[in-house]
């Protein structure tokens, strides 16, 4: 690895899904499975686990979205409830798949960056 090219952003660098530690290589190999190394600066992905944080993230913020867009639109509009199981269920399902991968590089480029390891007992 070039010791002259800058560090990339964690957050940047895990949005774009891109190796935390070069920047250029690509972090995943299918829609949410790491690759085993990084192509460009062979940095090994087997230790990235990112568990339940991206699932957690990503119900928090869809749950907000879509119960805060329900009650606006029963406030103002007053809808029958097939209209509001259509919109929240497509809102529901098309927002989890837009923001799981993103937000899953985020919590391994993170994770590389701050050298989180698993806890152990003495």
């Amino acid at each position: 690895m070039d010791a002259s090219r800058p560090k990339p952003s964690p957050v940047s660098a895990g949005l774009r899904g891109r190796c935390p530690r070069c920047g250029e290589g690509h972090m995943f190999d299918g829609f949410l499975t790491f690759r085993p190394s990084c192509e460009v600066c062979d940095l090994d992905y087997g230790s990235f686990n990112s568990g339940d944080g991206p699932a957690f993230f990503v119900m928090s913020i869809v749950g907000i979205i879509v119960v805060g867009l329900a009650l606006w639109m029963e406030i103002t509009y007053e809808p029958p409830i097939w209209v509001h199981a259509l919109v929240a269920s497509t809102l529901s399902i098309g927002l989890s798949l837009l923001l799981v991968r993103p937000l899953k590089g985020v919590l391994a480029a993170l994770q590389f960056t701050n050298k989180a390891e698993q806890g152990r007992f003495r």
